[in-house]
């Protein structure tokens, strides 16, 4: 419950807590704050029971813990059922991108020769030109939709 608090943080609430408190009444604090903590436990059990009790028997497994997106997703991801482990085992992103980027080393060595030369070289124009430079493409004017 208590996992991130390290041993200064814990030192440093207990002398406040002396402080605040005093010596005197900080044994009845405690024993009250304890009681609470477990009345809230027992109100969620039942809470959960009650819930459990109400989805009926096809939910018998029902776990409140699934409710957390990152475990709902983890839980029915790994499952064998859909295949993905097999194909994040398949799949190498180290080895895909080493690919890629021999693939794109490779063409700009082999177009580097040309475009000295003053023109495109093999290199795609990704520009968009018309057709028909002459040929107007705008549509029809509309009086009544303006």
């Amino acid at each position: 419950m208590f996992n991130d608090i390290g041993p200064l943080e814990l030192v440093t609430i207990v002398v406040l807590a002396v402080l605040v408190f005093g010596p005197d009444k900080l044994p009845k604090v405690i024993q009250d704050v304890m009681r609470t903590i477990r009345k809230i436990r027992e109100f969620s059990e039942s809470a959960k029971a009650d819930i459990r009790e109400e989805l009926g028997p096809e939910f018998k497994d029902f776990e409140f813990e699934d409710l957390n997106p990152k475990n709902f997703v983890r839980k029915h991801l790994d499952s064998d059922e859909l295949g993905l482990k097999e194909i994040r085992n398949g799949f190498d992103l180290k080895k895909e991108m080493a690919e890629v980027t021999d693939a794109v080393h490779s063409r700009e060595t082999d177009s580097s020769p040309s475009t000295g030369t003053g023109s495109a070289g093999g290199r795609i124009d990704m520009t968009k030109k018309p057709e028909d430079p002459g040929k107007d493409d705008r549509p029809p004017f509309d009086a009544d939709a303006t």
